[in-house]
């Protein structure tokens, strides 16, 4: 099933975000129950992600590598993450999470520029659109 989310960012163009439960589908309900919900926002590379949100999950069926635009929960750090370009340590032309994440879904229509323009500390609220 699919589920939208908006993230609202003050003063900067909100992010929409397409939850699909189809490969994660405990992730994407434990985090649609902790709903609406405000967080700092973290940059790591041209990854965005989230402090630590009450989402209490482990792996299921985490990935080391991901998708351009590819949504997921980071079960190490208990965050969300958002991935629109390369992370420091992945190789050319791959986006490499620091440890596995659970895919939950993707960013839609996000403009990278606006992605990168976001800095440390931004505060960020996630909810159901």
């Amino acid at each position: 099933m699919m589920y939208q989310v908006i993230v609202d960012l003050p003063k900067i163009k909100n992010i929409e975000l397409d939850l699909d439960d189809k490969i994660a589908p405990k992730t994407v309900r434990s985090f649609l129950d902790c709903l609406p919900l405000s967080v700092g926002i973290n940059v790591w590379g041209e990854e965005l992600y989230t402090d630590e949100t009450p989402v209490n999950m482990g792996p299921e069926n985490s990935k080391s590598l991901v998708e351009l635009m590819d949504v997921a929960y980071w079960p190490q750090g208990r965050a969300i993450c958002l991935f629109f370009g390369p992370t420091p340590i992945g190789n050319k032309d791959e986006i490499k999470p620091y440890s596995p994440v659970n895919v939950i879904g993707k960013i839609r229509e996000a403009d990278k520029t606006l992605l990168q323009d976001i800095k440390e500390g931004t505060k960020a609220t996630f909810r159901v659109k």
